[in-house]
């Protein structure tokens, strides 16, 4: 199964994705790569972190399930390891869960929404985000989110951390169970 976690930055999707695999070892999470330059305090492992030159060849070599240009670096998701039986986690913005409900439409889009624009904001500058990438990541938010609600299967509004979480673990518990279609 893939289980696609979207939403506008800021809404806490890495932290959420984060502990969704900590706390269930039937998923896996596949790591983006990125030409974006690291935040401060942000782990090393959090993106494979490239040039453009090297992500432009690994586009060219097939190797992405879904790439985009965003805010003027790439971001991409590689294609899953087949051999790893787990449900694959993406954790990716809009234009990449677009491609891939496009070229895997059974995979199962959970959008994450802030509970508010004022808290997204407050969560961009806590990260540390410079103001002209807060205000552009908010002006992104306004196009992506119709979008997002319009894709995904299931909306969530992470208002707290915690509750997020336990809601998204049971809404994929959900979408593991087969249904039987009666009649």
């Amino acid at each position: 199964m893939i289980i696609v976690v979207s939403g506008p930055g800021g809404v806490g999707k890495g932290t959420i994705v984060d502990e969704l695999v900590r706390r269930d070892p039937r998923l896996s999470l596949s790591r983006s790569w990125t030409t974006r330059p690291r935040r401060d305090g942000e782990p090393p492992d959090s993106y494979v972190f490239t040039d453009p030159a090297a992500f432009e060849a690994a586009i060219g070599a097939g190797h992405f399930l879904e790439w985009t240009e965003f805010l003027g670096n790439y971001y991409g998701t590689p294609r899953p390891d087949v051999a790893d039986d787990r449900d694959l986690v993406l954790e990716i913005e809009v234009d990449g869960a677009r491609q891939v409900k496009r070229t895997h439409p059974e995979a199962f889009l959970i959008f994450v929404l802030p509970p508010s624009r004022a808290e997204q904001e407050r969560r961009l500058r806590g990260r540390g985000d410079p103001n002209d990438k807060v205000e552009a990541r908010l002006r992104k938010a306004e196009e992506e989110e119709p979008v997002g609600m319009r894709l995904a299967d299931v909306i969530v509004v992470n208002d707290d951390l915690e509750t997020t979480i336990t809601q998204m673990l049971e809404i994929i518990g959900a979408a593991r169970t087969p249904r039987c279609d009666e009649g």
